[in-house]
C-alpha cells in the first residue's frame, strides 16, 4: 500500500446509508412535481414490481429508469434532486444510522469515503455534501450537444458493475484492497463486497447474512433515524458478540 494513501471505505447508499431506494422516492417527487396526484406514480412501481418479478435483471430496470427522463435538462435534473434531498433529510428516518455513524467514523479516521449507487448525482451529491463523502460511482446519465438527457447511461452501477467500480477506484489511487472497507445491505452488493478485506452487511438481506456468519464478517443493524448533525460522534460499530 502507498504509505501516503489512507484506506477507503465504499458504502451502497439505498438502504444502506439512506433509508429508501433513492432513485424512485425521487421519482414520486418529480412526478408530483409535475402535476401526478400519485397514481401516475403507482403505475410506474406496478410495472417495476412486475419487471422485477419475471426476472428482469436489475441493470436493465436501471436503464428503464432513466429512459423516463430522456429529453430533460440536465441541470434541471441536478437542482430538482437537490429540492429532493432538502425536502427528504428533514425526515425522522431518512438515514440509516448505524451505516451513516460508520461512514463518519472512516471519515474521521482520515480514510476516503466513496459512494457507490445505482442512483444520480442529483440525489448523491447534496448527500455526499452532508455525510462529507469524497468521491460518488454511480450510475451517470449520458447527454446530448444540448445538455439534455438521451434516456441512457454510460454503465448501470449494479451489481457486477459496482465490484468493477471499486476495484478501478482502488488500482487508481494505489490503495490495497485488504485495508479498504466495503458496506452493502442487499445480496446484489455481494460482488462488492468481495473485493475488499473489510467487508460489512448492513441489515437483515438472507444471502448477506449467510455470508456473515459463514465468513465472519460484521453485521450492522439497518436502524432508521434523523440524519445526525455534523458534530454528532458516530456510533461505534457492532461488535462480534452483537451480531446478528
Amino acid at each position: 500500500m502507498n504509505p501516503h494513501t489512507a484506506p477507503a471505505a465504499f458504502f451502497d447508499v439505498d438502504e444502506t446509508l439512506v433509508n429508501t431506494k433513492s432513485m424512485f422516492h425521487f421519482l414520486r417527487f418529480w412526478m408530483a412535481r409535475q402535476g401526478d396526484d400519485g397514481s401516475g406514480y403507482d403505475a410506474v412501481m406496478a410495472g417495476v414490481h412486475r419487471a422485477a418479478a419475471s426476472g428482469v435483471h436489475r441493470s436493465e430496470i436501471n436503464r428503464a429508469y432513466y429512459r423516463r427522463f430522456a429529453g430533460v435538462p440536465y441541470d434541471a435534473l441536478l437542482e430538482a434532486g437537490r429540492e429532493w434531498w432538502r425536502e427528504y433529510r428533514r425526515g425522522s428516518a431518512a438515514v440509516v444510522v448505524p451505516a451513516w455513524a460508520a461512514a463518519t467514523r472512516h471519515r474521521k479516521a482520515g480514510h476516503l469515503v466513496v459512494l457507490v449507487s445505482g442512483s444520480f448525482r442529483g440525489c448523491l451529491e447534496p448527500l455526499a455534501e452532508d455525510l462529507g463523502a469524497h468521491r460518488i460511482l454511480c450510475s451517470e446519465p449520458l447527454v446530448d450537444t444540448d445538455g439534455r438527457l438521451t434516456g441512457e447511461v454510460a454503465r448501470p452501477m449494479i451489481g457486477s458493475v459496482k465490484a468493477d467500480a471499486v476495484r478501478e477506484t482502488v488500482a487508481e489511487l494505489g490503495l490495497a484492497a485488504a485495508d479498504c472497507s466495503c458496506y452493502g445491505d442487499h445480496s446484489s452488493d455481494l460482488d462488492m463486497l468481495g473485493t475488499v478485506g473489510n467487508p460489512v452487511v448492513v441489515g437483515g438481506d438472507r444471502v448477506l447474512l449467510e455470508h456473515a456468519q459463514r465468513l465472519d464478517w460484521p453485521v450492522l443493524p439497518a436502524t432508521p433515524g434523523h440524519l445526525p448533525s455534523p458534530d454528532a460522534s458516530p456510533a461505534r460499530l457492532l461488535t462480534a458478540a452483537e451480531r446478528r
